[in-house]
């Protein structure tokens, strides 16, 4: 894509945006089938697993670890090489800008006795931490090696693991993942305690393929197996997707939107929560906060409409439920009454971008009162947006983030980088073109 063409000017919305959308498949979750899929026998097949930049990244690891991929148009079939058998490559796996592949795969490859792995990634990759899981996977005898101890590249070298209890030091379904992941390969049980609740997705796969897997408060126990089965399934879409369509309905006069086939895991659904708090109209049923697992994905439609905003404070202890939208939370804050905080979200340093330094200065180019905090950021609500440029800094987040915004302001935004998008959503601008007609 030139760089003229990563360049879109989205207009004030002319009317309501009205209609019914369907969200794309759950990134989290893709990424998640392929690598147990992968660490299986039996050929799983996928349905509506997401094709985007992150997810096809996954599938280019895993069929590089000798996982054999085959892709109808309509389901991805992936035939895996067993919880012992990944081939070591003759080239580094590119994760491109994929976090959940680099902080994942490594769970299962440190397991795998005689065999080097090599992964790196674009240049916005080798910037975001991975030590978080190389401490943890190095206490179950894991040998990671991290550029200056932190970063991608990221060599692992494979071997015998054993397990461990390790309590993580924020709430982080990567870390817990990655553990649990090597958990099934390990010497022994292993536990990880949680600070606060996250993404459940890992457990409820396990549960559908007979891992022994135990919860009892903040802890969470697997054993180790044999072999594992992933059962066929369909990828429900993404919460985090959705949330940008439930956003601009709520900042559009008049407009009432249609989300089918929303993943209503309780662990996903935090910025519905918050949006509630501050007066939102959503309706929808969602699987209740604190639910027990199943072994499968709850998924629904969703409806949100425009309506009046009021402030509201986030903590520390939603965050983890509401990492992905916390950006679009600063959104509502700009046209709420009142002062919007959000606090205990240092996490969003890390991401794809530093979020709390690039949405306090994304936002405020267009008029926003925001400011940035070491863990957040207060929004000073101002009854709206006047508009001008916002750039995504390559992140697919601030991308849509900024499209939304033109939406909703007086003036209208312009997005430098939207095509950071189709990272997660490669359909969005279709989709933004068809709710507004």
């Amino acid at each position: 894509m030139t760089a003229a063409a990563a360049r879109r000017r989205f207009a004030p919305a002319a009317g309501p945006l009205t209609g019914a959308v369907r969200a794309p498949a759950d990134k989290s979750i893709s990424h998640r089938a392929a690598i147990l899929a992968a660490m299986g026998e039996r050929p799983v097949r996928i349905e509506g697993y997401l094709r985007a930049a992150d997810t096809l990244a996954t599938l280019d690891a895993v069929r590089a670890l000798g996982a054999n991929i085959d892709d109808d148009g309509e389901a991805v079939t992936i035939t895996g090489v067993g919880l012992r058998g990944a081939r070591e490559p003759a080239a580094a796996i590119d994760v491109r800008n994929s976090g959940t592949l680099l902080r994942l795969l490594p769970g299962w490859l440190a397991s795998q006795p005689g065999r080097t792995f090599t992964l790196d990634g674009d240049e916005s990759i080798r910037r975001r931490p991975v030590d978080r899981i190389v401490a943890p996977l190095a206490l179950m005898g894991a040998a990671i090696e991290a550029c200056d101890g932190r970063t991608a590249p990221l060599v692992v070298h494979g071997g015998a693991l054993h397990g461990i209890e390790y309590e993580l030091p924020v709430a982080s379904a990567q870390i817990k993942s990655a553990v649990l992941l090597a958990g099934l390969v390990a010497e022994g049980p292993t536990t990880v305690i949680e600070p606060q609740p996250s993404r459940d997705h890992t457990e409820r796969m396990f549960m559908s393929m007979g891992v022994t897997l135990r919860r009892a408060g903040a802890r969470i126990t697997v054993e180790p197996a044999d072999l594992v089965a992933l059962p066929d399934l369909a990828i429900p879409g993404d919460p985090s997707s959705a949330a940008f369509w439930i956003a601009a309905a709520l900042l559009v006069p008049g407009s009432r939107v249609r989300i089918d086939n929303v993943a209503g895991n309780w662990t996903r659904t935090g910025f519905i929560a918050i949006a509630r708090r501050m007066g939102a109209a959503i309706e929808g049923l969602l699987e209740p906060a604190g639910a027990p697992w199943s072994a499968g994905e709850p998924a629904g439609s969703l409806t949100a409409s425009h309506g009046p905003l009021a402030a509201t404070t986030v903590g520390e202890d939603e965050v983890a439920l509401a990492i992905d939208e916390l950006p679009l939370v600063a959104l509502l804050g700009c046209f709420a009454e009142g002062d919007t905080v959000v606090a205990g979200a240092a996490e969003l340093r890390v991401k794809e971008t530093d979020r709390i330094a690039t949405v306090a200065e994304g936002l405020g180019a267009l008029g926003a009162r925001i400011e940035a905090t070491a863990d957040g950021f207060v929004v000073h609500g101002s009854g709206g947006l006047r508009g001008g440029v916002l750039r995504s800094h390559g992140d697919h987040r601030l991308a849509m983030l900024g499209a939304i915004a033109g939406l909703a302001s007086r003036e209208g935004v312009e997005v430098d980088g939207i095509d950071a998008a189709a990272v997660s959503y490669p359909g969005f601008a279709a989709d933004l073109e068809r709710l507004s007609r």
